[in-house]
């Protein structure tokens, strides 16, 4: 049995090379391959990861011209890997390797899944908190694929599931729901998430916003639906406001002022109903144009230094 650990990595020279031999010690009784994707990394992390490969050769690097993402890493190493079991874990060590041993126990009972489920999230702020508790929810409910709440990317993977990942043709791509979507028998484990022993995270608001949006557009239509819903409610209030206006200035029109106020009302209130509306409908016509353009997930940078 071989298993493949794929660890993502960018601009982490201050903690590489704990990973590195983190996972080397937890990993030393099992036949394995860890799989290092290098995401455009800007500091020394693919020169320590290129000495560190030198003293195992089992292990892969694999170097991107670019930064192309997290999920374009993951993928990645999903090509690369050859294990009959695949384990995808961050490379920042929040995600204990220990857990790995009690990922495989699950999937020699028969499961093809094993997704690590937190009990706890040290050293997140209670907005990080809150947002993810919110999105896993609204995820839920706006698709009918259901993520097991509390679940990040990290999670062991049978062969067979690895092989229909690699399939899918979509380039706008969030991984934890593709697995989802791919079925087979899942089960989790649970465990206390850590908090980062060096550096930063390299996942601001703005990127979570993102994979968030991605992930829900990706396996829904409810943004379009909403949308739909939104304008024929504001043109029941339009209509409202249109037979109040009338009847103000038939009960009351001493009074009445001239209809600045309400044509105001109506023209800001539709037009921000428009807007949102195009704004929807322009995220999924641009999913549409990033698929029809057929570029690569990802471009590999082989060339030495």
């Amino acid at each position: 049995m071989l298993l493949s650990v794929i660890v993502p990595l960018y601009n982490e020279e201050e903690i590489v090379e704990k990973t590195f031999s983190v996972l080397e010690e937890e990993l030393k009784n099992i036949e394995h391959e860890i799989i290092f994707v290098n995401d455009g990394s800007k500091d020394k992390t693919r020169e320590i990861l290129e000495k560190l490969l030198l003293q195992t050769p089992h292990n892969k690097l694999v170097n991107f011209s670019r930064n192309f993402g997290h999920q374009a890493a993951f993928s990645a190493g999903i090509d690369k890997a050859e294990g009959d079991a695949v384990v995808i874990i961050d490379g920042d060590l929040q995600d204990p390797p220990a857990l790995i041993h009690a990922m495989l126990e699950k999937w020699r009972e028969g499961y093809q899944v094993v997704y690590a489920q937190r009990r706890k999230r040290k050293g997140e702020t209670f907005f990080k908190k809150f947002t993810a508790y919110a999105f896993y929810r609204c995820f839920a409910k706006l698709t009918n694929i259901e993520i097991p709440p509390d679940t990040g990317d990290f999670r062991l993977m049978d062969r067979v599931v690895v092989d229909h990942l690699k399939n899918l043709p979509e380039r706008s791509r969030f991984l934890r729901g593709l697995v989802c979507w791919v079925g087979f028998k899942k089960i989790g484990v649970f465990y206390d998430r850590a908090e980062r022993t060096a550096g930063k995270s390299k996942y601001p608001f703005r990127k979570m916003f993102r994979l968030a949006f991605d992930g829900i557009t990706g396996f829904s239509s409810a943004p379009l639906k909403i949308s739909f819903s939104v304008g024929c409610l504001s043109t029941l209030l339009a209509m409202a406001l249109f037979i109040w206006t009338i009847l103000e200035k038939i009960l009351t029109p001493e009074t009445t002022v001239p209809g600045w106020a309400s044509l105001m009302t109506a023209i800001v209130f539709l037009g921000g109903v428009q807007l949102i509306s195009i704004g929807i409908l322009g995220e999924y016509i641009g999913r549409i144009y990033e698929e029809v353009k057929q570029r690569p997930l990802y471009i590999e940078d082989k060339s030495g230094k």
